[in-house]
């Protein structure tokens, strides 16, 4: 779910926003919103993000694990 730096600078981007929806992280990211929601879909799978959907907003922060592995790479 991880293997990606892609997927990795979302998942720091989450964390320090707390809650960010799908088009504010390819904003942040100058990226393509599809190639954007395929990799919060894979991080969502592998546990380390929560979807919240909000009418035609999809909300994203970390889960538990997610919270867990940022501290590691933060340290790493």
């Amino acid at each position: 779910g991880i293997a990606n730096h892609r997927r990795i600078e979302i998942l720091m981007l989450i964390a320090k926003k707390e809650r960010i929806s799908l088009e504010n992280i390819a904003e942040a990211l100058n990226c393509n919103p599809k190639t954007i929601s395929e990799h919060t879909r894979k991080l969502y799978i592998a546990g380390f993000v929560n979807k919240k959907y909000r009418g035609t907003t999809v909300e994203h922060t970390l889960s538990p694990y997610g919270r867990k592995f940022y501290t590691f790479i933060k340290a790493f």
